[in-house]
């Protein structure tokens, strides 16, 4: 093999080699803007799940303050119907005493 023959197998080699790595740059770009652009999909999904979160805080706290309450009124009912249980075996003593 003569030289000339080797320079052109190596100046051969050198486009193959330009050209791949040209490929592989533009697949890098390519990947790099892909990358970009799911990250900002991401960033403003994490964003409206966030306006989600927020808002589903003060439903949750407007929840707890309704069930608060009617827990309260819960326990003043259980309070009136044991007034009312009271009454009842106070007016059936009585009923019992004017019977006799």
């Amino acid at each position: 093999m003569t030289i000339d023959e080797r320079l052109e197998r190596i100046a051969e080699r050198h486009e193959a080699l330009s050209n791949t790595v040209e490929l592989l740059t533009h697949d890098i770009d390519a990947l790099r803007d892909a990358q970009r652009a799911e990250g900002k999909e991401i960033g403003d999904k994490i964003r409206a799940l966030a306006i989600v979160a927020e808002q589903n805080e003060g439903r949750a706290a407007q929840m707890i303050a309704a069930v608060n309450s009617l827990e309260a009124r819960a326990g003043q009912m259980m309070d009136a119907i044991t007034r009312l249980a009271r009454v009842a075996d106070n007016h059936e003593g009585r009923i019992g005493d004017l019977e006799i």
